[in-house]
């Protein structure tokens, strides 16, 4: 894999793994410490942030696609993005979507 297609991928990787990380386990929880925050107040936040959480990891999805898919790369990158993009689709078509999902939005 070329070394600039390597480089946006690998930062875009950990911009992504970076978010992700904060919101679930910081943002989340801490809304409900907030003084005020109430349990229906602090769940329409929450899918107010994954919504656009989702959103962001959309596009970082597509940037880290098309950096490996112009870089050359070997069957195991290739293997862990497709990985990657799966498991995000699903979660997106099926958890985001699902009539009894609490994030539905």
């Amino acid at each position: 894999m070329d070394s600039t297609s390597a480089a946006v991928a690998g930062a875009v990787t950990f911009l992504w793994l970076g978010m992700v990380l904060a919101i679930s386990f910081l943002e989340a929880p801490l809304k409900f410490r907030a003084p005020g925050v109430t349990i229906p107040i602090g769940l329409g936040i929450g899918r107010m942030v994954f919504r656009a959480l989702n959103h962001a990891e959309t596009v970082l999805a597509v940037t880290v696609a098309v950096a490996v898919a112009t870089g050359g790369p070997c069957a195991a990158v290739v293997t862990l993005t497709a990985v990657a993009v799966a498991v995000l689709v699903v979660q997106l078509g099926l958890v985001r979507t699902s009539p009894t999902s609490p994030w539905r939005s």
